[in-house]
């Protein structure tokens, strides 16, 4: 399956997300120096069985025992399937599944082994991306930045652009791609912006066994209950200077908030909550961006993204509208990442996640006996 990493150019990497939405797992090819891309290449998705999405749920929170090891041995088995799909392969980035994000106390729990994965596909894994950040004052989130500002000079774009990630988190990329590089001062802000889709599907599945608030459509039969709005944006995050990072069950009693509501209500509270973290996050913006790129499941709601075009200053598009696919942006950036790490380069810094300077998180494992890794 793989070519190794022994050479100079572009390379083909394989990237790999699990996210807190706890769907499924996304891969996607990317070809790039580390700096540069090349070309983006071919993608699958192999989502979780309900049965192994409630092992993942058991584990969310937890920093080992029993429940984190059932969660371990999902991840890397469903990972092992998708990606054994793929071949030409110098490298793959495999980010595992966070399970705890605790980044100024107990620090950052992803699960999956990635030197067992190496040894599974026979090429070298790049793995524990946010240990390192983490472990020297860093936010170990959101790692992507980089990439972002990689996809901004890819698809052209001259003015200050945000990337907004949707996921089980939102998460915010202000990107000038007018600087010289990522590292330069200047060039990158990011931050977790608050809750999206976690609370929503955590709601949605618990009262109605459904995985997520399909095309958006109760959140569109709902009120949004304005007292509990007004509740959550009091929290003392939101005016917290980034960098600055959450994790998935930062925000579990947002789920109090509204359980007196009806579901339809209650969902359109929710998403109410997700779209004011977001316009709290863009004050925080160096300049004001020309346009704001949405990836993630969120830019599939369109009760969502028609609250952000209401509270935002700027266009909101999804991020295909310049070219990108917005279900596989986050594997794609772990895809670039690994070359990052493999290379020696940064994968985050000061304006990123807040650590004090350029760090290159990642342990590279390569397969025993292969003499191409």
């Amino acid at each position: 399956m793989g070519r190794g990493l022994g050479r100079t150019g572009p390379l083909r990497a394989l990237g790999a997300m699990s996210g807190t939405s706890l769907d499924g797992v996304d891969a996607a090819v990317v070809e790039t120096d580390g700096q540069r891309i090349v070309a983006f290449g071919e993608t699958a998705y192999r989502p979780y069985s309900e049965a192994e999405r409630a092992v993942l749920r058991a584990a969310l929170g937890q920093w080992g025992g029993p429940a984190v090891e059932a969660a371990a041995r999902v991840v890397d088995e469903a990972h092992r399937e998708l990606l054994s799909q793929f071949d030409g392969v110098d490298v793959i980035g495999f980010h595992g599944q966070t399970l705890a994000h605790d980044p100024r106390g107990r620090g950052t729990l992803q699960v999956g082994d990635g030197a067992w994965l190496a040894e599974a596909l026979g090429v070298p894994v790049v793995w524990d991306f946010r240990s390192d950040d983490v472990k020297l004052g860093g936010e170990g989130a959101p790692l992507a930045p980089f990439f972002h500002f990689a996809c901004a000079r890819w698809a052209g774009l001259t003015g200050p652009v945000a990337f907004l990630n949707l996921g089980g988190v939102g998460n915010l990329t202000w990107v000038d791609p007018a600087a010289p590089s990522p590292e330069a001062p200047g060039a990158l802000l990011a931050f977790d912006t608050g809750p999206a889709n976690a609370p929503i599907n955590d709601l949605v599945q618990a009262r109605l066994g459904q995985a997520m608030d399909e095309g958006g459509a109760l959140a569109r039969k709902g009120r949004v209950e304005t007292g509990a709005l007004e509740l959550f944006l009091s929290e003392p995050y939101f005016s917290r200077v980034p960098p600055k990072s959450l994790d998935r069950n930062d925000f579990a009693e947002m789920i109090g908030l509204v359980s007196e509501l009806g579901d339809a209500d209650a969902v359109a509270t929710l998403t109410a909550m997700a779209a004011a973290a977001v316009a709290q996050g863009m004050e925080h913006c160096p300049r004001a961006p020309d346009r704001v790129l949405v990836t993630g499941g969120g830019r599939n709601n369109p009760v969502l993204m028609e609250m952000l075009r209401v509270s935002l200053d700027c266009p909101v598009d999804p991020v295909e509208t310049v070219g990108l696919d917005g279900d596989m942006l986050e594997a794609q950036a772990f895809a670039y990442l690994a070359v990052r790490v493999a290379r020696g380069m940064p994968t985050s810094g000061p304006s990123t996640t807040g650590v004090p300077a350029m760090v290159g998180g990642g342990i590279v494992s390569r397969p025993v006996g292969n003499p191409r890794s």
